[in-house]
């Protein structure tokens, strides 16, 4: 995958909602920033290979791109859109639309420069582009693949729902949720205030309380009096590290709360949380005679996994693709295979091996 294509999917597939099969017929339309094909072109050389089972002709391709321009890139109140999608189907359309993509791909590429610079320059070989090691990303630029997951968590929530992130320690959660909050502007389809919240950032439930009215600027507050404050806002709210929540220093209450302010229609509060193991083993709350927990039932599960084989060598390419150094086709097989995709696993063995590239060169 090139630095086009990374761009198309991380950038542009994301953010206008394309299914698989438009990624597939997409990618293949405008395989390079300087060249469209036409539809029987796009027909008569296939597409990609995990999308092989798509029935691929001329006339599919062009229902689709039908599809694509005036359904997903027409521009609406809340996202800027390509202005040229009702015009009638044809090359110079292709072009226009090629001509749009450009600048949005120039400057997507130099955020990916300048997250590895020094200044203005282009990153010397010994500035080595796999970090941060461990932690939350939290710089868009840093932050790679996963459009599958962001697709869905926010079906979810422009379907009034919660989400629970759940997954492994490293295996990405917390970067998600920041990522989440950070493209919630453009993906929700009803506007909400974007909160992120590590409980491993504050002591208990009282300082839980105090971070959440300071985020959303009310005065402190819980219970009925927090409820009353909240009435007039519209919160999209992430909390990371939801588990902390089972710990001393939280009573059932807080969670009570929160089930009551998001579990509803027009909710003030809409949540989505990550935990390293699903909520239902966290919280069973079988104290007092009462058998469900109040997360019960309100959070729709998504199951954060390991990269595929594809997103990982993809990674690995991206994040070379502005140094002079190439891995060969061995090592990333290896480093796909040794860090079974998992992404702080991942990034850590690439470091270690670009590292090993810089002191051969000295």
């Amino acid at each position: 995958m090139n630095l086009w294509q990374s761009f198309l999917r991380l950038e542009i597939v994301t953010v206008y909602g394309l299914t698989p099969t438009e990624t597939a017929i997409f990618l293949a339309k405008f395989p390079d920033e300087n060249t469209f094909k036409s539809n029987r072109e796009v027909a008569d050389g296939g597409i990609t290979e995990e999308n092989s089972d798509i029935l691929i002709d001329p006339e599919n391709v062009r229902r689709q791109m039908w599809t694509i321009y005036n359904e997903r890139f027409c521009p609406t109140e809340n996202r800027e859109g390509f202005l040229g999608c009702n015009d009638r189907s044809s090359q110079r359309k292709d072009a226009a639309f090629l001509d749009w993509l450009k600048p949005q791909y120039l400057k997507w590429r130099s955020s990916q420069r300048s997250a590895f610079s020094t200044g203005d320059r282009t990153p010397v070989i010994s500035s080595n582009p796999f970090i941060p090691q461990t932690g939350r990303i939290d710089y868009p630029q840093l932050f790679f693949g996963r459009e599958r997951e962001i697709k869905q968590v926010f079906e979810v929530l422009n379907n009034n729902g919660s989400v629970a992130l759940i997954g492994e320690e490293g295996i990405g959660k917390s970067s998600l949720l920041s990522a989440i909050c950070q493209q919630a502007e453009n993906l929700l389809l009803s506007p909400r205030q974007p909160i992120y919240l590590d409980l491993n950032e504050v002591r208990d439930e009282d300082d839980f309380y105090t971070a959440l009215c300071e985020e959303v600027g009310i005065p402190k507050s819980n219970g009925y009096m927090f409820t009353r404050a909240l009435k007039n806002y519209r919160v999209l709210l992430a909390i990371d590290n939801i588990g902390r929540m089972s710990w001393e220093g939280f009573t059932r209450q807080v969670r009570d709360h929160l089930r009551g302010l998001a579990d509803r229609q027009e909710a003030s509060l809409k949540l989505i949380v990550a935990a390293s193991e699903p909520l239902d083993r966290l919280f069973n709350d079988s104290q007092d005679e009462v058998k469900t927990s109040p997360f019960s039932g309100i959070f729709q599960q998504e199951n954060i996994k390991p990269w595929a084989a594809t997103i990982a060598r993809a990674f690995i390419e991206t994040r070379l693709a502005m140094t002079s150094v190439r891995f060969t086709d061995e090592e990333i097989s290896q480093l796909v295979q040794e860090s079974g995709g998992h992404p702080r696993r991942l990034m850590q063995l690439c470091y270690q091996n670009y590292a090993r590239y810089v002191e051969d060169v000295k």
